[in-house]
């Protein structure tokens, strides 16, 4: 089953940290944080690098991934979201171990694999936040 009606805004406790993590959407880009100290991309957003205490940058990333984990939800935790739905863990192709959690759509829950080629595309979420969510990469 492919998801086909809209969802309700994902919840985003937007703070300074995060903030061009959630609002990068709105002009279609995935902003991650890049150290400026030991050049690696990290996620969760925090306020500084935890490998090295560096200052940390948004910068756009291709939104290119693969799924590296996923679960089909079909309970319905919110009656106003329908079940099933993909929950994923997408390794972005900028750096191994650059994952995050995420939903996929645009696809059957039946057609998820490990390993599936996704790019990233947005879904509003409240006043001014963008939710990064992936589907299956077009070839």
């Amino acid at each position: 089953m492919a998801w086909t009606t809209p969802r309700p805004p994902h919840p985003t406790p937007i703070t300074g940290a995060n903030r061009a993590f959630w609002t990068g959407g709105a002009s279609g880009q995935l902003l991650i944080q890049w150290c400026t100290g030991c050049a690696r991309w990290v996620h969760p957003p925090v306020e500084a690098c935890p490998a090295c205490g560096g200052a940390l940058a948004p910068r756009p990333v291709s939104g290119d991934g693969t799924v590296f984990t996923f679960t089909v939800n079909r309970h319905p935790f919110n009656p106003s979201v329908p079940v099933p739905y993909v929950i994923a863990i997408v390794e972005l192709v900028e750096q191994p171990g650059l994952r995050f959690t995420t939903n996929l759509v645009g696809c059957a829950v039946d057609d998820v694999h490990v390993g599936m080629p996704v790019e990233v595309t947005f879904e509003p979420a409240g006043d001014e936040a963008w939710a990064p969510v992936f589907r299956p990469r077009a070839n």
